[in-house]
């Protein structure tokens, strides 16, 4: 009977920026559009400000995820580059290593030794990558991928709140977009951890309350200059 196992680890790097992307764009478009309104700018005003938020938002949040996983990768590959250079000039020792962390996971010394010499004869820096550094194919620092997935989730997550402002009354605007975000922010919730196998309803409200402590913020701070104006 074949035992078909399941599992999401290969999502982390295109699920943490895509999630990070959605709530970010839902958050900080909804924040601002509340916020503008709370001052008592009209329907143009604010969809302009949202506009404008979607698209520097976007471009922010692919380069900074570009920048900061290149910087990893930046690591990584000086990390592989200098355990190449060791298994070169010392592949006893490095033979030692692989054994020594195969002990501490439970081998015998003599199992121990004999796995890794199988497996540093099938592929020595990628064994000592994945057992002594913690770089696999499966969680490698990919900046593209991410810089992509957050520019395009932001984007997707920006224009939610942007269409609830296109399609509501000037004076439904703020319930109508703080109750569609936070709903929004739910549903992200519940998504993300439907991709990652997580808890839902941990998800979902995690999600939902820090948004709406964000747009509550921001609309307070609008309604306070907009009184001051």
């Amino acid at each position: 009977m074949r035992h078909d196992e399941r599992h999401r680890t290969h999502r982390t790097g295109w699920l943490r920026a895509a999630v990070l992307g959605a709530n970010d764009g839902i958050v900080s478009t909804a924040s601002l559009v509340l916020g503008v309104a709370a001052t008592g700018a009209g329907a143009q005003a604010t969809l302009v400000a949202g506009v404008a938020s979607l698209v520097a938002g976007a471009m922010s949040m692919a380069a900074g995820e570009y920048v900061s996983v290149s910087s990893q990768a930046d690591t990584e590959n000086a990390d592989l580059a200098r355990e190449k250079t060791e298994l070169a000039e010392n592949p006893r020792q490095e033979h030692a290593e692989l054994t020594a962390i195969y002990v501490k996971r439970g081998l015998g010394e003599s199992l121990a030794s004999e796995v890794a010499t199988q497996l540093m004869a099938h592929d020595a820096l990628g064994a000592h990558a994945r057992d002594e550094l913690g770089i696999s194919d499966t969680l490698a620092a990919r900046p593209v991928q991410a810089a992509l997935a957050s520019a395009a989730s932001f984007a997707a997550g920006a224009a939610l709140p942007l269409l609830v402002v296109l399609l509501l009354p000037g004076a439904a605007l703020m319930w109508g977009v703080a109750g569609s975000s936070l709903f929004f922010l739910a549903a992200l919730g519940l998504v993300a951890a439907r991709a990652g196998g997580a808890p839902l309803g941990v998800s979902a409200v995690r999600v939902t309350f820090w948004g709406a402590l964000a747009m509550a913020i921001t609309a307070g701070v609008g309604a306070l200059f907009g009184v001051a104006a």
